[in-house]
């Protein structure tokens, strides 16, 4: 099967993609949280919270190295480091939109000194400036789905996870059934004249339900991680469906059957 990727309107190429995703997260990134929050009715610090706790064994690790890839303004960094201990290695906060990171670093600069912390960088996603084999955990909080290349994204993460490392993927999917209607209605309709309400803009609430209706539903995320190389992969549904948190390792034995 082709490689899959976002498609913002107008995009032609994957690089074409990139940028246009870089551009619309930049012009949005004064309203995003706000925005957020309203959008969700706050539930996506419910999301942000639960997938941190599914990564309290690693993070509990002081020395242990952890990136959150696509992290935007940083909320996902931030219920990360709730569960690390005094003195942990800061964790690498990680997004190509400029924009987005500035305002992720104003809230770890207003952390106290004595809590532990973030540090950021500004990279792309599908070539980080990262050694091979150097991290323990990679999360990703919806940003995965806004990669221009989800393969090439996978594969990516692989090569800097540890082996026994593990990634984790927090991001939107499209419930079925009664409340899977009643949802797209809402994503399709309200969200948009939302949107453009609070930032005046209206082409990235277009974009936002496009995005999720051509993401890959759960078994075929599923299906790509383990080609990528992931064992152990599994979904967990918040909220009927709505969002879920994508799991898998890196094997210690790179010639491990896949699971």
């Amino acid at each position: 099967m082709a490689n899959t990727g976002a498609k913002p309107a107008g995009a032609q190429d994957e690089a074409s993609a990139a940028q246009a995703v870089q551009a619309m997260f930049n012009s949005i990134a004064p309203r995003y949280d706000l925005l957020n929050h309203v959008l969700s009715a706050n539930v996506d610090r419910i999301w942000w919270s639960r997938a941190a706790r599914r990564f309290h064994d690693i993070l509990a690790q002081p020395d242990s190295a952890i990136l959150d890839i696509c992290c935007g303004t940083g909320d996902m960094t931030l219920a990360l480091l709730k569960h690390r201990p005094a003195g942990s290695r800061p964790i690498l906060a990680a997004d190509f939109a400029r924009a987005m990171l500035t305002r992720a670093e104003e809230k770890f600069a207003a952390r106290d000194s004595s809590q532990p912390t973030a540090t950021t960088l500004e990279a792309d996603a599908l070539h980080l400036p990262l050694q091979s084999g150097s991290l323990d955990l990679v999360v990703s909080a919806f940003g995965f789905r806004n990669l221009a290349n989800y393969d090439a994204g996978l594969r990516e993460f692989h090569r800097v996870l540890k082996p026994g490392g593990l990634l984790g993927i927090l991001d939107f999917s499209e419930p079925g059934g009664l409340l899977g209607k009643l949802y797209a209605i809402y994503f399709r309709r309200i969200l948009p004249a939302i949107g453009r309400a609070i930032t005046g803009q209206t082409s990235p609430y277009q974009y936002l339900p496009e995005s999720v209706g051509n993401f890959p539903a759960p078994p075929r995320m599923l299906q790509m991680m383990h080609e990528a190389g992931y064992i152990d992969c599994a979904w967990q549904p918040y909220t009927f469906g709505i969002a879920g948190l994508y799991t898998g390792t890196r094997p210690k034995d790179e010639s491990a059957k896949r699971s």
